[in-house]
């Protein structure tokens, strides 16, 4: 098991915490990102859903994503932009 880091944090009264600052550095997480809950038996795992999301994908791919040159979600997103672009031109290319 890798380095353990402890950080802490205070409940507020509306069930809200503040996400310390070198959790989201790691998490790379920034405002507006969704995070993820995890239960593991008597732990919950706090992640990056759209990190979680991209590994999910990368693994249900078998290697399809690296091929594709898929490393990061960065990348994903590129892909899914150039990929609803060509379907609008393809939608639309025909009617003027």
């Amino acid at each position: 098991m890798g380095d353990i880091t402890m950080e802490v944090s205070r409940i507020t009264s509306k069930g809200q915490i503040t996400i310390p600052v070198e959790i989201r550095k790691k998490l790379n997480l920034k405002t507006g990102d969704k995070v993820i809950f995890i239960e593991d038996g008597d732990k919950i795992i706090f992640a990056n859903s759209s990190m979680i999301a991209l590994r999910e994908f990368q693994q249900a791919m078998k290697g399809e994503a690296e091929k594709a040159g898929i490393y990061t979600e960065e990348d994903l997103n590129k892909l899914v932009k150039e990929v609803r672009k060509d379907l609008w031109e393809k939608k639309y290319e025909n009617h003027d």
